[in-house]
């Protein structure tokens, strides 16, 4: 059970790594339009992007609780949303593949993942439904041991420096869904063939 003291050591901890990166650094990458590759290389090497992936698979085995509070942190240093967001794809968007992938999958993805070699991203936004999950229609649709995709995916943070993309989908459309929940994702943590 996480305490007000672990979560304490946490922030103070991404504290000190945010220190490293003032105004200026953050005034360049967002005027140059670049990623923020040596910020994200301190929290990789400090094991945060894998603060909320398993231990057997390399991250740091903690939760949502210990994620949040590391980018909450970051945002608060002065990084805002330009660090906030460089992590939060990493460390959020492979919740799926923890929680629901194969196992082959997860010994594949996670311990680069955690270590910060691959590099992902999330797509969700869709035209018509913005953010809300709930309301997305891009489909995967099975054929033999693959999934056909067919819908439009918008704004899809990290997308130019990611490796790989965790798709949110639907494999039954919304309108034959019991709830608007139901069947969303089932396709995006299967890995092809």
């Amino acid at each position: 059970m996480t305490t007000d003291d672990d979560l304490d050591l946490i922030r103070t901890t991404v504290a000190a790594v945010c220190s490293g990166f003032d105004d200026d650094y953050w005034s360049a990458c967002d005027s140059e339009h670049r990623f923020p590759w040596d910020f994200y290389r301190a929290m990789a090497d400090g094991g945060w992007v894998g603060i909320a992936i398993p231990e057997r698979y390399g991250g740091g085995g903690r939760g949502i609780l210990e994620a949040a509070a590391v980018l909450e942190e970051v945002a608060a240093s002065g990084a805002c949303m330009n660090g906030a967001s460089a992590l939060h794809m990493s460390i959020f968007g492979m919740q799926p593949v923890v929680l629901h992938g194969s196992e082959a999958m997860r010994e594949r993805f996670l311990p680069h993942v955690a270590d910060g070699s691959l590099h992902v991203a999330f797509g969700v936004t869709e035209p018509d439904a913005g953010t809300d999950t709930t309301r997305i229609t891009t489909r995967a649709v099975r054929d033999g041991d693959e999934y056909v995709i067919t819908g439009r995916k918008v704004w899809t943070s990290k997308a130019l420096e990611a490796d790989r993309i965790l798709l949110l989908t639907r494999t039954t459309p919304l309108e034959r869904c019991d709830r608007p929940t139901h069947e969303i994702g089932r396709a995006s943590c299967r890995e092809r063939g």
